[in-house]
């Protein structure tokens, strides 16, 4: 799952909602210093027939990276998830203690003696050791990680009658798109590995698989932030000249400028776009009037803060983009989690609407709508 975090505006990650079960919810501490997760899974393996001495039982699993697609079910758009196995575990059982098939002295010396290079609990190469598991007499858990993908194998010093391994444990690393270029919704998609000999997950040729395949199903939900808010009694705009009326009233100096510059603050996590609409529209600008009829047509623009930036420009601050009647404007990007920075909306006369209106012998009030949206559906 992907939420923006006002406390931490630039973690633009995805969390790992999924329970961990297996190795890592027995032992959470090895698995948080290697920031790894693990599934148990109920897949046993069985031995088709005895050990001899000196076979070998190669362990292998996909550590390679794969590549999978995720579709958001509504937008259609696609984006690509990438997994490999970091680790692979399970408890292997014997017919009999293996203190007697070797005759050890106890339980953990006949499992040490039952294979040419020691327990279980190290790995073979070139699998790397992750921890100590639980054994008994007949029965020894391991878990190994798996820097690459080859056969990590461990060699019999003794026959065996009989061996199956108990269920199937693994952990796994994720690299996940940028949820920021990202839609909200979920998007979905699915790996599908095999097991058994010459598999993905491979125990060897002895050892057989009670399900041959096996497929991860990935949700990614995103979850965004598009929020406007504006100061207490902004959504009403007083265009005026810089000072106040005062120089035109007493002196009849005409002002240059006529404008409004209004704060509104925004919270951002996706991109978005931004269209202005208006009661009386003029062309691509928005139109003001009175019950005079004098009309004046009225510019808008647009500014964000730092962090996001506009179509065709990217990593620069927008500074005064043309908001244009009744067309979409953008997409803008947020590069990190914008959270409630300040922005401006830049309301300006025409130069002609000023020359016009402020001649003498006009007063008047003139008054309009415009109607600003912010879109997160791009």
């Amino acid at each position: 799952m992907f939420r923006p975090d006002p406390a931490q505006p630039t973690k633009n990650v995805f969390v790992n909602k999924t329970p961990n079960s297996g190795y890592c919810a027995n032992y959470p501490n090895q698995c948080a210093e290697n920031v790894m997760f693990s599934i148990r899974v109920p897949v046993n393996f069985n031995a088709s027939r005895f050990l001899l001495p000196g076979e070998g039982i190669p362990v292998k699993a996909p550590a390679n990276w794969r590549r999978l697609t995720v579709t958001n079910a509504d937008t259609q758009e696609v984006e690509t998830v990438e997994i490999r196995i970091t680790g692979i575990g399970s408890t292997y059982r014997l017919s009999q203690p293996a203190k007697e098939l070797t005759g050890a002295d106890d339980d953990l010396e006949g499992h040490r003696a039952l294979w040419t290079t020691s327990s279980w609990v190290n790995a073979a190469a070139p699998c790397l050791f992750s921890g100590n598991l639980p054994y008994g007499p007949s029965h020894y858990g391991f878990f190994w990680k798996t820097p690459v993908e080859a056969r990590c194998t461990k060699y019999t010093a003794f026959m065996i009658p009989t061996i199956s391994f108990e269920t199937l444990d693994f952990a796994y690393e994720l690299r996940t798109p940028n949820p920021l270029n990202m839609s909200s919704g979920l998007y979905t998609g699915s790996m599908a590995y095999s097991i058994g000999p010459a598999g993905d997950f491979d125990f060897g040729s002895v050892l057989r698989p009670d399900d041959a395949s096996l497929n991860l199903d990935f949700v990614l939900d995103v979850q965004h932030t598009l929020k406007i808010d504006l100061p207490p009694g902004a959504n009403n705009v007083t265009l005026e000249p810089a000072g106040g009326w005062a120089s035109w009233l007493d002196s009849g100096r005409k002002p240059t400028q006529v404008f409004r510059d209004q704060l509104f603050y925004i919270s951002a996590s996706s991109r978005f776009k931004v269209m202005m609409l208006c009661n009386s529209p003029g062309g691509n600008t928005c139109r003001l009037g009175s019950a005079e009829g004098n009309t004046t047509d009225i510019q808008v623009w647009m500014s964000l803060p730092p962090g996001i930036s506009g179509p065709g420009s990217p990593g620069q601050t927008v500074t005064r983009h043309r908001l244009n009647f009744n067309t979409w404007a953008g997409p803008f990007q947020p590069g990190l989690y914008v959270d409630r920075k300040p922005g401006t909306l830049h309301f300006d006369m025409t130069p002609f609407a000023i020359d016009f209106l402020l001649r003498p012998g006009v007063a008047d009030r003139l008054r309009g709508n415009v109607t600003v949206i912010w879109d997160s559906d791009v």
